[in-house]
């Protein structure tokens, strides 16, 4: 069984940055990592993907302020988060979608406020 650690969550101000990262027990070699997120009383959403050849894919919303890149040597896959506004606070989740099936961290809290 999996398991992914996250790190970095926390509470900002509008406009701060926040990096978040994800180490994995195993290999993530040839296995797409992503983060997600969860507000209160909304469905959980993709926020940004990476695949094995490092294509990024991002939501809408968050375009040109995050950006996830991968370390397959460390196992681990972040998430810099710049001008974070107040509609970004959520849980977030790292996801690895291996062969079998997918692995989830525990969430971490993202919260941005004055």
């Amino acid at each position: 069984q999996v398991h992914l650690e996250e790190s970095g969550g926390g509470l900002v101000q509008p406009g701060e940055s926040m990096r978040l990262a994800c180490v994995a027990s195993r290999s993530i070699v040839g296995v797409v990592m992503a983060w997600y997120r969860q507000a209160p009383g909304k469905q959980r959403e993709l926020v940004a993907e990476i695949s094995r050849g490092g294509i990024t894919n991002y939501l809408g919303s968050v375009e040109g302020r995050f950006t996830i890149d991968r370390d397959n040597a460390y196992r681990k896959v972040s998430l810099e988060m710049n001008n974070l506004k107040p509609e970004d606070r959520a849980v977030y989740y790292c996801n690895a979608r291996f062969k079998r099936a997918d692995a989830w961290g525990q969430g971490i809290q993202v919260t941005v406020s004055e």
